[in-house]
């Protein structure tokens, strides 16, 4: 994932505003407890996904993969006052944990977290949204993207995260089935006629779309 030199991303996390208390805990006791702590957003990620939240203001956003929690809170800053997050995952292992990290927020009244397969769910909510970030199993991410487009208003975003995959995406020699269909989903994405999008080098890539 590291994608510019240590110092220089150094830098850039010194120059990006701190992590609350909370996301602090969260990303250090992730790192300490829970297997694969680098599927966590983390400080710099964490603080581009509040501030394009922030911009966008939702009222209803959409999270498929919730992890332990951290990006949820990161996109629950930008809210607003009347709004309200859904994450969806399917570890049962994780969820009293980060359901305890939901309850200490200040956003505990706003998060529903749904423990549960996210393409039998999402078809079940009935909401409209202005935002959705997908970071769950990657080799669903069409499926995903498919199935939440009816939903997302027009002017609304979708967000993928991991779409340059550790760079394997450009590596002519991997083509191992993940790696494979993050280039059909970005490949998809692009020649997509009802969005405008733009890839970011961020961290493992985002995948920025807006609905026309």
């Amino acid at each position: 994932m590291q994608f510019i030199d240590e110092k220089l991303d150094a830098y850039a996390c010194a120059h990006t505003s701190p992590e609350s208390e909370l996301l602090r805990k969260i990303n250090r006791e992730t790192h300490l407890e829970v297997l694969q702590p680098r599927m966590l957003s983390g400080h710099f990620q964490g603080r581009f996904l509040s501030m394009l939240s922030k911009m966008i203001r939702p009222l209803r956003i959409l999270e498929i993969g919730t992890y332990t929690g951290y990006s949820a809170l990161c996109l629950a800053e930008g809210l607003a006052s009347n709004g309200k997050l859904v994450t969806i995952d399917i570890n049962e292992e994780l969820a009293p944990k980060v359901q305890g990290y939901f309850n200490e927020s200040e956003f505990s009244n706003q998060i529903q977290f749904i423990l549960g397969d996210a393409l039998k769910v999402i078809p079940e909510l009935d909401e409209k949204w202005d935002m959705v970030f997908i970071d769950a199993d990657k080799h669903n991410y069409l499926a995903y993207y498919h199935l939440v487009f009816p939903y997302v208003n027009s002017g609304g975003y979708i967000i993928a995260d991991n779409v340059l995959w550790s760079g394997k995406v450009i590596q002519d020699d991997k083509n191992d089935k993940d790696t494979v269909l993050i280039r059909e989903f970005n490949d998809f994405v692009r020649n997509d006629q009802r969005v405008e999008s733009v890839l970011l080098p961020i961290r493992d890539g985002l995948s920025l779309v807006r609905k026309k």
